[in-house]
């Protein structure tokens, strides 16, 4: 079974995704947050330094690109190309509100004449490969047996599903009957992606669907770093001395690149919105780090785990 690692916006950039494959390994492809193409397929400055490939050397990394323009998708993929990459990957999974109003990310799913007509062209022009990421509709998961059948139309690389529609957001039970019946009809690779915070779960699924070869995991790996890794890590991750030792090294390669104490801190409180839960007195830690106002607060936070430990 290959795990992949899911893309998180604002969390899982270059420094996490290096950061993390050094202490935890495991990961067989890294999948970039989204880039939103713009004038022509040209990125921000921000997002072409995510995914240069001297940043996020020793790993597998896919860059995903999310748009509604198929020109601007050609060009962001003609550019990955260029900077050596193999593979991209079409956002059609994000349940923003920001991107759903442009029809983007999972907001594609309400046209699917449009979106045919958009992997059609994307599939004929693009040089590299395409892997989708999709939710299984916009509404209801009833919309997923028309979706499917557009999904197989075309040759592509890795179909990652979420078994969500887009209104029902993270929350909310998941949908296997309609993960079952891609399983059962699909004419590409599936990956499942959904819900897997342990190895019993990750187990669970390839039992069940023993014709898939990949998982993707993202809270999860946030939640309870390492819970798949290197095998010489194996229990160890429970330990509060290497996940700290783990913040620790993030929070350093942060403030080489954040400037001031506050986006420093807003960094170190959106991972422990998640790590807290690999604590058993998580809620209490986190509990103190929200009310940190400056560094220094939060370091002293810290070292008195270190002193616990």
């Amino acid at each position: 079974m290959k795990y992949l690692f899911a893309p998180l916006e604002g969390i899982t950039g270059y420094i996490f995704r290096t950061t993390y494959d050094s202490f935890f390994g495991g990961i067989d492809t890294y999948y970039t947050p989204f880039v939103t193409t713009r004038d022509g397929g040209i990125m921000k400055n921000k997002e072409k330094k995510d995914i240069m490939p001297e940043n996020n050397s020793g790993i597998n990394l896919v860059p995903q690109i999310m748009t509604a323009k198929s020109d601007e998708f050609i060009q962001a993929a003609k550019h990955m190309e260029d900077m050596g990459y193999r593979e991209v990957n079409l956002n059609l999974g994000c349940p923003s509100g920001t991107v759903v109003p442009k029809g983007k990310g999972s907001g594609f799913l309400r046209e699917p004449e449009k979106l045919d007509l958009f992997l059609e062209d994307i599939y004929n022009r693009c040089p590299i490969d395409i892997s989708i990421k999709t939710r299984i509709g916009f509404d209801t998961p009833e919309e997923f047996e028309n979706l499917l059948e557009i999904y197989n139309k075309y040759p592509i690389k890795l179909l990652i599903i979420h078994p969500r529609t887009r209104q029902e957001m993270y929350t909310g039970n998941i949908h296997p009957e309609t993960f079952e019946y891609a399983y059962k009809n699909t004419k590409n690779p599936l990956c499942y992606n959904g819900d897997i915070t342990t190895m019993e779960k990750a187990n669970e699924i390839q039992k069940k669907y023993p014709d898939i070869d990949s998982i993707m995991i993202g809270r999860g790996y946030l939640r309870f770093p390492g819970f798949v890794g290197n095998a010489d890590l194996k229990g160890n991750y429970q330990k509060k001395t290497l996940l700290l030792d783990f913040a620790e090294e993030l929070k350093n390669r942060y403030a080489e690149v954040l400037y001031g104490d506050r986006p420093l801190l807003f960094k170190m409180k959106e991972l422990w919105s998640h790590m807290k839960d690999s604590f058993s007195d998580g809620d209490e830690i986190f509990k103190r780090i929200k009310k940190c106002k400056i560094i220094n607060e939060y370091d002293s936070v810290i070292t008195q785990l270190k002193i616990q430990e």
